[in-house]
């Protein structure tokens, strides 16, 4: 909720941070464009529309995804670049608490997620095959992974 807070003060409220001219540049468009194109995207698009998680905080506002997407398109850069409005600090340092703790309770102290990978043994790999997927034994192998993480446990 705190990123949704601070973009509309930044960007909307009726004195923002930043003015209509930095609004445009940043953005590629104008103000009343942009609350256009969320308007319509969160009434006709269900993933913009706001919604709880699996722990029942809700999750980013339409303006925040929408901001997401569109400075994505305006900069051609990856979503984690745009954090200042995704991510609240608190808020992912509570939830970060949150799964240290229920990994305590569980015995895992000081875990969030895990995941662990060993070679098995194909012993049925086709011929044609057993380079690629043959180590130092000379054996081929597959690699299986295990990911252990909050979301499994639920």
């Amino acid at each position: 909720m705190g990123g949704h807070i601070r973009l509309w003060n930044d960007y909307f409220s009726e004195n923002p941070t930043y003015n209509q001219s930095m609004f445009c540049r940043r953005f590629r468009m104008n103000k009343p464009l942009f609350l256009r194109i969320v308007s319509s995207i969160e009434n006709g698009v269900p993933y913009f529309t706001q919604r709880p998680d699996a722990t029942g905080r809700l999750g980013l506002s339409a303006l925040q995804k929408c901001t997401a997407a569109i400075r994505m398109l305006a900069y051609g850069c990856a979503a984690d670049a745009l954090d200042e409005y995704l991510l609240s600090q608190k808020t992912y340092s509570g939830r970060l608490q949150q799964l240290l703790n229920i990994g305590e309770h569980r015995g895992f102290p000081g875990m969030v997620g895990s995941i662990d990978c060993m070679h098995w043994e194909w012993k049925n790999c086709p011929t044609a095959w057993k380079g690629q997927y043959a180590r130092g034994s000379g054996k081929p192998t597959i690699v299986l992974e295990a990911v252990a993480s909050q979301d499994l446990w639920i």
